[in-house]
């Protein structure tokens, strides 16, 4: 999993004469410094490829629109390209990336089903692209984190609802889904005026309450307005 560079806030408003100097920055935040074993590590160097691009799409062009947006391959490119530490992957970059990107989908899922007082009602969150569909709060394990731990620090980024003492092990609903593990843990009697708001930047648009008998798949051929596709195997 992902190293946690922490960067310096303060240096989000940095500005640069040109992406050569921007990716001698995200090299020495989330690169140069990483422990020899993680180095070699593709998955784990990939990980801090993903938080750097994350990095220079949140905050660097965010101060320097002079910067065109890139998608995560063409980042990584890049990036691997320009550091030295990752030149050996140079020439194999498109398998590399490939290798990443189906490794990732196989990393183990935690999170909540978020249930009100009356067990009528759950939480969900919506992504911040516009095509994005509904789901419950969720992400990937850290390594050497525990199941349970993964989905209270992900709600807990995702809604800023803390349900450390709400969780039970043994209330969990556990499916392979293209061979990824996602674990939901149901945690009951969350006050609808709880006032969620997420901490992530630019990956939670919205935070919402909606009726479980309103959802696809409670009721066979029930259809509903939005997009679910995230949560039907966990209704049915």
């Amino acid at each position: 999993m992902p190293t946690d560079p922490d960067p310096d806030p303060s240096s989000y408003h940095c500005q640069y004469d040109s992406r050569e100097d921007v990716m001698d920055d995200l090299s020495s935040r989330f690169i140069l410094n990483l422990p020899d074993e993680e180095l070699e590590s593709l998955e784990r160097v990939c990980f801090q490829v993903e938080q750097a691009h994350w990095y220079y799409e949140d905050f660097i062009r965010e101060n320097n629109p002079q910067f065109p947006s890139l998608p995560l391959k063409r980042f990584s490119e890049e990036l691997f390209s320009h550091c030295p530490l990752l030149s050996h992957w140079r020439n194999d970059h498109e398998e590399a990336f490939n290798k990443f990107m189906q490794y990732k989908t196989r990393v183990p899922v935690c999170g909540a089903i978020m249930l009100n007082s009356k067990w009528d009602k759950c939480v969900l969150v919506k992504g911040w692209k516009s095509s994005s569909g509904w789901g419950f709060p969720k992400g990937k394990i850290n390594e050497l984190e525990s199941k349970p731990n993964c989905a209270v620090r992900e709600v807990l980024e995702e809604t800023g609802y803390n349900m450390a003492g709400q969780i039970s092990p043994a209330h969990v609903i556990e499916l392979f889904i293209r061979e990824q593990s996602i674990s939901l843990y149901i945690v009951p009697d969350v006050s609808e005026d709880y006032p969620f708001e997420t901490k992530t930047r630019k990956e939670i648009s919205r935070i919402e309450w909606f009726r479980l008998s309103d959802l696809p798949t409670w009721k066979r051929n029930k259809t509903c307005q939005g997009k679910f596709y995230l949560i039907s195997p966990f209704i049915a």
